[in-house]
């Protein structure tokens, strides 16, 4: 059963609504200690560059370079006095449009459940999240977490209440310091821009998130397991990489265009079969019930 991570409220007027975080997401990640040439375990320790002795994690200091290359040291004492003060409430600040927010300002995703099963918590959570489906809104405020302040979107997802940590503007790069980036007379001819949406619109479906999965670490589980059951396993060879040079682009969408519409092909003759074998067999049954009664 998962377990709360943070306990609180979330506040927007005069409205408290009493909520338990629960991680959202859980990340796959093949976990690997490090051994030596003999099998022995080896582990990280904290050792001083001058006397080559290990340092307790007690005494360490902590330095912030300069562009210099000089170190400012500081102890963990000094930095408590600018840490943010511990709150247990998000207070929202502003309501914003669901769709005016880019994805790359989210960060991690929590999903928050009422308090306790008494009325008015649960009351108020639904109250809270059936205002923000109708106006497809989303809840900005500040939270802090582990003695640091994050930005919080709170917003409905499938049926709940998710609170998802963001980052804040000075965090998130722009395209303009790219110095690679086309200028606009390096665009596409329309006749090139036509079929590149004509592609799209062949490959369009609805999003359905189970279709796609994390096939390297499958794989990498999956030798595992076959390893320690003392099999022989001989990897599959990768495919080979294609070459990424497009010699002709429009050769390329042509190409691109003609694979798309074979896709969708079997598809449509599939369902054009089910309905002919279906009318077929209408007919037929049509044609017995005519029989029966002459």
């Amino acid at each position: 059963m998962a377990r709360a991570i943070w306990s609180g409220s979330i506040s927007f007027g005069l409205v408290n609504v009493p909520i338990k975080l629960y991680s959202a997401v859980h990340p796959h990640k093949v976990q690997f200690n490090q051994f030596g040439p003999k099998g022995e375990r080896i582990r990280n320790k904290r050792v001083s560059e001058k006397t080559g002795r290990e340092i307790e994690y007690e005494d360490i200091q902590k330095g912030y370079e300069l562009p210099s290359g000089d170190y400012v040291l500081l102890e963990q004492d000094e930095l408590s006095e600018f840490e943010p003060k511990a709150t247990r409430t998000i207070d929202i600040e502003d309501f914003v449009d669901l769709d005016e927010i880019d994805p790359v300002f989210y960060d991690h995703t929590y999903f928050a459940a009422p308090a306790s099963n008494d009325g008015g918590s649960v009351k108020a959570y639904c109250l809270l999240l059936e205002a923000l489906q109708k106006e497809r809104r989303v809840g900005i405020g500040k939270v802090v977490m582990r003695s640091k302040q994050y930005l919080a979107a709170i917003r409905p997802f499938d049926g709940a209440l998710a609170v998802s940590t963001m980052r804040f503007a000075d965090e998130v790069g722009s395209p303009a310091d790219i110095a690679d980036l086309p200028s606009g007379k390096d665009g596409a001819s329309p006749k090139e821009v036509k079929m590149a949406s004509q592609i799209i619109n062949s490959l369009s479906t609805d999003w359905d998130p189970t279709r796609y999965h994390d096939t390297y670490t499958e794989r990498v589980k999956e030798y595992i397991e076959q390893k320690a059951k003392g099999e022989t396993i001989t990897p599959e060879e990768p495919d080979e990489k294609a070459d990424d040079k497009v010699v002709d682009l429009m050769a390329a969408l042509e190409a691109s265009l003609a694979s798309a519409k074979d896709r969708k092909a079997p598809a449509k003759k599939a369902t054009a079969k089910t309905t002919k074998t279906t009318t077929t067999a209408k007919k037929k049954a049509s044609s017995g019930t005519r029989r029966k009664s002459a």
